[in-house]
């Protein structure tokens, strides 16, 4: 297949970061076995291949005769664990997800159909009313509890997991492992540690099941296929944790776009469809609170996973440290 087409590389500003995708005789299997799954769909592909390299993964876009294009994507060891969990998604929420036209758990390869066009491109291209936004999260909300019976199926996947009442452990372990931060930054953290504690049993006595955490939830990687209806994809940061953690990351998206006032009518909309339970709304909302906050130690695990650095010197580190930091800083709601 590498033979019959032009190939066309973006590495960003990742220019000499090492992917399998300069080894030939990988890539050669690579695009092999994407022409072989695609036969076996009875798809031919056709045109110029684009190949998106980045440390976390190899994309590559492969145009099919007749129809959309599929995308082939690479994990590294710290998320092999993607292609199958795409498929386990998609038989237990197929109307939020995509359906992989094949994986292979052992290369950890995956092949995906076409999600339609990216939320991040319709945000370029026209206005949308915060009330998208409000819909696109009671969706994943929806999502996420539809996933919660499955958590420890999930687990067994290999999808991390960072349950709620092990986050006190999880930031011990990220404190003792972040080299890169300064000593007057390691004892505030240090300091905040019993109050951790309390956030953590104060989150878990509400009883909302932990569950999938996106863990990246941005307007990249989300398709909108057609008006009010989102699909969800790319789970490489996915942990198994509160499932509240999620909020963060697309709240602040639309805040830096819409404004704080925003956040109530998001954290609203979020948070409807986990109410019943004996749950008022004043535990939800402070749930969220603290959820928001703790959110930042699956995030900071994710960066140590994608850029494993025994130095304690690289990105990896670096952001992970960073990460870990946010925690100190109050929720804006």
């Amino acid at each position: 297949m590498q033979g019959e087409f032009s190939i066309v590389v973006d590495r960003s500003e990742h220019q000499y970061a090492p992917t399998p995708w300069e080894q030939e005789s990988w890539r050669v299997s690579a695009l092999a076995w994407v022409a072989e799954q695609l036969a076996s769909h009875g798809l031919r592909a056709g045109g110029e291949l684009r190949v998106r390299l980045r440390p976390w993964s190899v994309l590559v876009r492969v145009p099919v005769e007749g129809r959309e294009a599929v995308w082939f994507k690479a994990n590294p060891p710290a998320s092999a664990f993607e292609g199958p969990l795409t498929a386990a998604l998609a038989r237990w929420a197929p109307e939020h997800v995509l359906r992989p036209l094949a994986v292979d758990a052992e290369r950890a390869w995956v092949l995906l159909p076409d999600g339609g066009e990216l939320f991040r491109d319709v945000l370029a291209r026209e206005p949308v009313e915060p009330r998208t936004w409000e819909e696109l999260l009671r969706q994943y909300a929806s999502l996420q509890r539809t996933l919660a019976p499955h958590a420890r199926e999930i687990e067994r996947l290999g999808v991390p997991a960072t349950r709620t009442p092990d986050l006190p452990g999880a930031f011990d372990q990220l404190l003792t492992r972040s080299t890169a931060l300064l000593p007057e930054a390691r004892e505030r953290l240090d300091r905040l540690r019993p109050r951790l504690t309390d956030w953590c049993a104060e989150l878990a006595s509400f009883g909302v099941e932990d569950t999938l955490d996106h863990a990246d939830l941005h307007d990249g990687q989300l398709f909108r296929p057609a008006p009010g209806r989102f699909t969800f994809f790319d789970w490489g940061d996915a942990v198994v944790s509160h499932p509240f953690c999620s909020l963060r990351i697309p709240a602040e998206k639309a805040r830096a776009r819409y404004g704080p006032q925003v956040l109530a009518r998001l954290l609203d909309a979020y948070l409807e469809p986990w109410t019943g339970a004996g749950r008022t709304p004043a535990d939800l909302h402070r749930a969220a609170h603290l959820a928001w906050r703790l959110s930042v130690l699956s995030r900071a695990a994710s960066w140590g996973r994608t850029f494993p650095d025994a130095s304690g010197s690289g990105p990896g580190a670096e952001r992970s440290s960073a990460s870990l930091l946010e925690i100190l800083n109050d929720p804006p709601f």
